[in-house]
């Protein structure tokens, strides 16, 4: 942590009890989620972290709005199913993909045609690495490293960070603030590989603001088309539609 002038005790004192109160654990879409530290909701003020009063972007699994929307996002591996940019190109549909290079880059090709037909791209790290207790160093050049390589291949600068099986700490905040991430994504809502939803708090059905993680094919499980098309009827038959996360965040 870089050296500067020190708060008063007493605004440190409650920033740490903000901190307690807000903690919360959660699950996970892409592998085990363990807890992180709070989770503000968008729209919140943005904390403020580090001697020099950095303000870092708000973690979010929901999004405040009256609008009867839910966001759908999606890790890497769409690649594997051929006919999700038809899935994409029909629907219209404002996916938002978060991309890890060594996961991601040999199809770096396939998620251009998606961005093509509408879908967002975002950042989801170098290497896949669990960010939380890695040194300050480490996380920025994870995200700073993506940073770099979707501009490369796209042309685009993200600024939504999924950090790796959803783990992150302080460090994790600052490095996304410094690497011009605007709010980190986790998600209350998960759709599996056996096209279930699970949800990570709170009443088991969508609400308006909800984020969708949709899992990873399995080799066992149905396909990530016939999951999609499936959660596009539960969402309508539901009286929401799909938003950009984008527009929102």
């Amino acid at each position: 942590m870089r050296r500067g002038r020190l708060r008063p005790a007493g605004s440190a004192l409650a920033a740490l009890v903000a901190f307690v109160v807000l903690a919360v654990p959660l699950l996970t879409g892409c592998a085990a989620r363990s807890e992180g530290p709070a989770r503000p909701h968008a729209g919140a003020e943005p904390a403020r972290g580090g001697e020099r009063g950095q303000r870092l972007p708000p973690v979010v699994d929901h999004v405040r709005t009256t609008d009867p929307v839910v966001f759908l996002t999606f890790d890497d591996s769409a690649e594997r199913d051929p006919h999700f940019a038809d899935l994409v190109r029909e629907h219209r549909l404002p996916a938002t993909l978060f991309l890890t290079d060594t996961v991601a880059g040999p199809a770096y090709g396939h998620f251009a045609r998606l961005r093509a037909v509408g879908a967002s791209i975002q950042n989801h790290t170098l290497d896949h690495r669990s960010l939380r207790g890695l040194p300050y160093a480490g996380q920025r050049a994870e995200i700073c490293g993506q940073q770099t390589k979707l501009k490369s291949r796209f042309g685009v600068r993200a600024h939504l960070l999924r950090p790796p099986y959803g783990t992150y700490d302080t460090a994790t905040l600052r490095a996304a603030a410094d690497c011009g991430i605007t709010a980190v994504v986790l998600w209350r809502a998960a759709l599996g590989d056996d096209g279930d939803l699970t949800y990570t708090r709170g009443d088991h059905r969508l609400r308006p603001g909800d984020i969708v993680a949709v899992d990873p094919d399995h080799p066992t499980g149905t396909g990530l088309s016939a999951r999609t098309e499936a959660l596009l009827e539960t969402i309508e038959e539901q009286g929401l539609r799909v938003g950009r996360l984008g527009d929102y965040l």
